[in-house]
């Protein structure tokens, strides 16, 4: 590397060019030129902005703009040469744009900063991400609508602590997933909101003396507003921050939801069949059938846990307004996106893929004792019992049928009758799982009536 190289981004202000090891850990063009198209879009609105207003003429805008397009059509058709020597997205596409048009390249940078330009491009890079993660979400979101619509009335065992609770309807068991998704979008949307004021116009960090119109980069560029405070503008990330948190949480509901299809598919559970699409063999038992993309999922939680953490970690302790800390931000956000989107796509195909064991899972919902509290409740609605009586009679009754060896349904009148000698036959009607699933139609229960009107609501949500 040559001095004279080395130093044409500095100027004249230092005599040597950079040591190795200090261009290596201070280069970002190995990761940062995937905003190469963000940064183009930013300039483009900038060099307009400039023209505009006077601060540069109309042809050197042209020239500008051209040569912009120039640079991306390189870039996309991958005959784009990137130098580490220029450290940064920015700097090698203005470099390159500077052989390209000559002169009027440098006068491009007017007005602006790296430090506003880099805020810029990641909110821009973020806001897109934000899109295609609601894209996704709502593709998850309609093969678990798929699911719960074919079976709104099926009967499985809801459990709590893996152990049988009560019947539920495998349609409200996919609805649960339905609303955690719902969430997740709803903090991607806020996300979203608060991301989008542009920072272009900060400059380094006081702002310009030039006349610069920042409502119109602004609008050129999507934005609600240019951010308010110039020292604020350049030294958040909090939009980063708040992507990588939601995509944390929407990463361990899928992995819940993993879990989940893990347990199921499993010989002992039977209650769902992944398809071949989305699962794997075993290089020495034939028989096996593994729920890897399920399992992976499961792992990929952790990489956008430790990208959330990572950033959370570099921000910590900057004073305002720009540190060079801010250059690990990036890494963290594009790996966290990447694994998201590709986690979204995964699930919703082994979601929209996967069959549900309509047999399996009733007669799993039939064991277990899983009416127990409908007893309880015929106890208290029809006798008059206090609750804490019937619940106590009810934890008898189901002793009594664990000695037996039998469920709930198979005691006979007699045996119920002498821990309480009220009970009628008619408590035999609510023992069955399927009148006890009907019978919960509170809002939002898993009766299904109430399924089938939570599915209508989403499918007119979703479009």
């Amino acid at each position: 590397m040559t001095e004279s190289s080395s130093n044409t981004m500095w100027g004249g202000r230092f005599a040597q060019g950079p040591d190795a090891v200090m261009e290596a850990i201070n280069a970002s063009i190995d990761f940062d030129r995937r905003l190469y198209a963000q940064d183009i879009r930013g300039s483009r609105a900038h060099a307009a902005m400039l023209a505009a207003v006077g601060i540069i003429s109309d042809s050197d805008f042209h020239s500008i703009e051209k040569g912009l397009l120039t640079v991306l059509s390189e870039i996309e058709q991958g005959t784009f040469s990137y130098s580490r020597e220029l450290e940064d997205i920015h700097m090698n596409v203005e470099a390159r744009l500077k052989e390209v048009i000559g002169a009027p390249a440098g006068r491009l940078h007017t007005a602006r900063s790296r430090n506003d330009q880099v805020a810029t491009d990641l909110r821009l890079w973020v806001r897109d991400q934000i899109d295609l993660a609601l894209e996704g979400l709502a593709t998850l979101q309609r093969a678990l609508l798929a699911q719960a619509e074919a079976g709104a009335d099926w009967v499985m065992p809801g459990f709590t602590h893996l152990q049988t609770a009560q019947p539920v309807t495998w349609g409200h068991h996919m609805l649960a997933y339905v609303e955690m998704f719902a969430r997740d979008a709803g903090r991607l949307r806020d996300a979203r909101a608060r991301l989008n004021e542009c920072p272009l116009g900060a400059a380094a960090l006081a702002g310009t003396s030039f006349p610069i119109d920042r409502e119109m980069t602004a609008r050129e560029l999507g934005f609600e507003r240019p951010c308010a405070n110039s020292l604020d503008a350049v030294s958040d990330r909090d939009f980063a921050l708040e992507f990588l948190s939601a995509a944390a949480i929407c990463a361990i509901h899928m992995s819940r939801l993993a879990e989940e299809l893990v347990i199921w598919s499993s010989a002992q559970f039977r209650f769902v069949t992944l398809s071949d699409r989305f699962s794997t063999g075993s290089s020495i038992m034939p028989q096996k059938k593994n729920p890897d993309a399920a399992e992976l999922l499961r792992a990929k939680t952790g990489r956008i846990l430790g990208a959330a953490v990572a950033l959370f970690t570099v921000m910590k302790g900057l004073p305002l307004a720009y540190s060079k800390d801010m250059q690990e931000d990036k890494e963290q956000v594009f790996d966290a996106a990447d694994t998201l989107q590709l986690s979204l796509a995964a699930m919703a195909g082994m979601v929209a893929d996967m069959s549900a064991n309509r047999a399996a899972l009733e007669e799993a919902a039939s064991a277990g004792f899983s009416t127990a509290t409908d007893l309880a409740d015929w106890l208290v609605r029809t006798l008059g019992l206090p609750f804490r009586e019937a619940h106590h009679v009810t934890g008898a009754l189901v002793a009594r049928a664990e000695e037996k060896g039998c469920d709930l349904p198979d005691l006979g009148l007699e045996e119920m009758q002498a821990e309480h000698p009220a009970i009628t036959r008619e408590v035999f009607d609510v023992l069955g799982v399927h009148n006890s699933v009907a019978s919960r139609t509170s809002y939002g229960g898993t009766a299904p009536q109430q399924v089938r009107a939570q599915i209508a609501r989403w499918k007119e949500t979703l479009g």
